[in-house]
């Protein structure tokens, strides 16, 4: 088991969910996925690992699997609000803060809002991740809220009055940073480059077949320009706490 080496400011965390065949019976599978930003600016693979459910066990033993190997220094955790998911990071990394997936969050209301109001509905949403800062976020928010609110959208407003805050954590990093930081998108790609190997076999048989096929495919991108290629200019981070030095400590 490799340890992981330096500290990771930022961290995605995913999951995909597989098919397996047992006794006849094809059953759902899923692998765990972590990602990782180091003090250089450059991804790394952190860990891949088979879960039986995307639940809070699951991810709590993923968590720890990384942990022990010597995962550190994690400022901003990116992921969909999965089951069990942000309660296991309190226990594990508790000083990080907790980045939901904005794209998946949009996903979340949309379900709430009439196909012919989505188009509109998505304008106010992006508007309020349009803005300069959390304060102003937070303002632009409370005024969709009372906008859906006089659209008889009451379910899609209480939504956002619940949940919008878990999508601005992002705004406490360095702009140059935000774009790739609301979404976990940089991980979604890579799942999806992962999807394109595993939907030829279809159902995987019994034993780790499925991660061990997963595990082999992300060898094989961190191998090319997604590994090599300096992905975010840390310097940015590090001039942001020079001009706050608590800063680095409450986000540690």
């Amino acid at each position: 088991m490799k340890p992981i080496e330096g500290k990771h400011p930022y961290v995605y965390l995913d999951g995909l969910w597989l098919k397996r065949s047992w006794g006849g019976e094809v059953k759902n599978v899923s692998v765990l996925v972590a990602v990782g930003v180091n003090e250089d600016g450059y991804r790394e693979i952190l860990g891949v690992a088979e879960g039986t459910k995307e639940d809070k066990t699951s991810w709590r033993n993923f968590l720890r699997y990384l942990k022990e190997r010597g995962l550190s220094g994690p400022r901003l955790i990116v992921s969909d609000k999965c089951l069990g998911l942000v309660e296991a990071l309190g226990e594990f990394y508790p000083e990080a803060r907790w980045q939901r997936c904005t794209v998946h969050f949009y996903r979340n209301v949309w379900t709430a809002v009439p196909s012919g109001k989505v188009k509109e509905v998505s304008a106010m949403l992006k508007a309020i991740h349009a803005q300069e800062d959390i304060e102003a976020a937070k303002s632009k928010a409370a005024d969709v809220v009372t906008k859906l609110k006089s659209m008889k959208l009451s379910k899609a407003a209480k939504m956002i009055e619940d949940g919008i805050e878990e999508t601005l954590h992002y705004m406490n990093f360095p702009r140059e940073h935000w774009r790739s930081l609301r979404t976990k998108n940089p991980l979604e790609r890579l799942i999806k480059e992962v999807r394109r190997r595993t939907r030829v076999v279809g159902s995987f048989a019994v034993g780790n077949s499925a991660l061990m096929l997963v595990a082999a495919r992300l060898r094989y991108v961190t191998g090319t320009k997604w590994g090599l290629r300096r992905y975010l200019d840390m310097n940015r981070l590090k001039e942001l706490d020079q001009q706050n030095p608590t800063r680095s400590e409450q986000t540690a």
